[in-house]
């Protein structure tokens, strides 16, 4: 089973966060959530997350797959030196990078997307050099891609599969009686 790390700062957007982790939580995937800024992170909406770990102590190695939930806080995200390298570090070493809504654009202007398929949030999408898909969920590779905070489930699942395998997916999906993909 991977071990999952997720990246916040003020402006995440909470859905696909914390869907997100309560997703991979209950399928028992390890999952620790670090805070850009090195303290408590607020989501778009006001919701408040605290006990977070710092992104300063991050070490890439320890984590298999990178999770990266969209909203505002994708623009702090995408300016960040360390945070572009710690994407780098993922993409260079075959580990997965998961993003959802605003994220998967990070990966897009980095060049990760050239020929690949993938979704993100429909306005936001550009010409990334990649094929863009009107599914929630998308994974080609390393990479995987959420379309919106709707998509959040369908996203989630996707990544559990990743991390776990689908018969933990399949599991975890029948377990909250799951009827999507």
């Amino acid at each position: 089973m991977k071990k999952v790390c997720m990246l916040v700062t003020d402006g995440f957007e909470e859905i696909e966060a914390i869907g997100t982790y309560a997703i991979l939580r209950r399928g028992g995937v390890t999952v620790d959530i670090y805070s850009l800024l090195d303290k408590n992170a607020t989501g778009r909406f006001g919701l408040t997350c605290t006990q977070l770990l710092p992104f300063s102590k991050l070490d890439a190695a320890q984590y298999d797959l990178l999770v990266i939930p969209g909203g505002p806080q994708y623009k702090a995200l995408e300016s960040s030196p360390a945070v572009q390298a710690l994407i780098k570090q993922f993409m260079d070493a075959g580990k997965t990078v998961a993003a959802i809504c605003a994220g998967p654009t990070i990966l897009g202007h980095a060049g990760y997307l050239k020929g690949r398929n993938y979704t993100c949030f429909t306005a936001m999408n550009e010409d990334f050099g990649g094929h863009y898909k009107e599914d929630y969920a998308v994974k080609d590779g390393p990479i995987i891609s959420g379309k919106s905070a709707a998509a959040t489930i369908d996203f989630a699942f996707l990544v559990l599969e990743d991390a776990a395998g689908k018969e933990v997916a399949d599991k975890t999906k029948k377990e909250i009686y799951y009827k999507g993909n």
